[in-house]
């Protein structure tokens, strides 16, 4: 029996892993929470859990009154830290959103637990620190992203050395199509409706803008060891080709299923075994065709800025990481328009200089830095 923890367990991810652990007999041995504690509590009593953590520290009181002495309540960084480095434990699933993800992750790495990531900014800020800290730990990580998982997938029986490039697919969002002169006026409402999936407001807004797909394009590159020329990005709109592999040979393999994230989390966290999964049967009769497209570089700038943040490197993705963050919180917020996202993604990129990565603290300045950047322009 496997023994899991899991960052984020209220969230989308985190309450479908639990679901995948119920079915299959993995036994929960720590949750974490942003700050519901209400449900977090009640996972804990459902499955028996000794230790928990809600990152918002003012919840710590409510949490504590709902789970009883029984159970050990911590909070914050340290908290998530402390399970990242709990012994005993197989597999880490991280699911936070948000640049909260990194220190865990790399915690987790140090202390020789295999990870199964869905926490994008994780890679995308500090992908150098925790590539090279996994190899140097003999660390295992399993990407829970449909899109990474699926190319995951697609390489295994394979040589790496015979792979000619991937080809990342792309929903394209609620927008596709649209020029900016249509997105004006965009509200939040619309952005949050995604034909194909169902995810967190932050994800989904993500999706709207294609920084989602940038960030994943970041993410490839350092899960699979690519150079930015190697990777192709499709519009699928349907969602059923959730990525596919091209060799040497120019043969492309390709993964495919109904869009429902239970199937990658069931595969990071039970690899190498293909199990039942509580998901719906793919009948592609019943598709009938599915279709492809290019992505807008024009109109969805917070890609276009993602690939040069990349391509120069350094501290680069980790400032359009920050400066997203911050542009979607203040759009959530109403305090910007829609569009306005992509441009201050693109001008933290151009205007805070990038340095070279040594250290965690390298990482979190930069993301402060791009934050703070967003923060004077948007109150300014």
């Amino acid at each position: 029996m496997k023994k899991i923890t899991i960052l984020g367990s209220t969230g989308s991810i985190g309450t479908q892993a639990i679901e995948i652990c119920d079915k299959h007999g993995l036994e929960i041995v720590a949750l974490a929470a942003n700050s519901n504690a209400k449900m977090l509590a009640e996972q804990a009593k459902t499955h028996n859990v000794e230790t928990v953590c809600i990152y918002c520290e003012e919840k710590r009181a409510e949490l504590e009154a709902l789970v009883g002495s029984d159970v050990k309540v911590l909070t914050g960084m340290d908290g998530l830290k402390e399970i990242a480095s709990m012994d005993g434990v197989d597999i880490m699933l991280n699911s936070v959103v948000g640049m909260v993800g990194l220190v865990p992750t790399l915690t987790a790495i140090e202390h020789g637990t295999d990870n199964a990531l869905a926490n994008k900014e994780t890679l995308v800020a500090g992908g150098k620190l925790v590539i090279n800290s996994a190899k140097a730990k003999g660390v295992k990580i399993y990407p829970v992203d449909s899109e990474h998982s699926a190319i995951f997938q697609c390489l295994q029986g394979n040589k790496k050395e015979q792979l000619k490039g991937i080809i990342l697919t792309a929903s394209g969002g609620p927008f596709y199509q649209k020029t900016k002169k249509d997105l004006e006026n965009v509200g939040v409402e619309q952005a949050l409706a995604h034909p194909n999936w169902s995810m967190g407001r932050k994800i989904t807004i993500d999706s709207a803008t294609l920084m989602n797909k940038g960030l994943e394009f970041i993410e490839a590159i350092w899960l699979f060891d690519l150079k930015p020329e190697q990777i192709e990005i499709v519009v699928q709109r349907e969602s059923v080709i959730h990525s596919a592999v091209e060799y040497m040979d120019n043969s492309v393999i390709a993964q495919m299923g109904v869009p429902d994230m239970k199937i990658p989390i069931q595969y990071a966290l039970l690899y190498p075994d293909r199990v039942d999964c509580p998901t719906k049967h793919l009948s592609l009769a019943d598709y009938g065709t599915l279709s492809f497209g290019k992505p807008d570089y024009e109109t969805f700038d917070c890609l276009t800025a993602c690939i040069k943040a990349i391509s120069i490197g350094g501290t680069k993705p980790a400032i359009v990481n920050g400066a997203n963050e911050a542009a979607v919180a203040a759009f959530l917020d109403g305090k910007i328009k829609f569009l306005r996202i992509g441009e201050l993604v693109t001008q933290a990129l151009e205007n805070i200089k990038e340095k070279e990565i040594t250290s965690v603290q390298d990482v979190l300045d930069a993301d402060k830095a791009a934050r703070d950047y967003v923060r004077a322009k948007i109150e300014g």
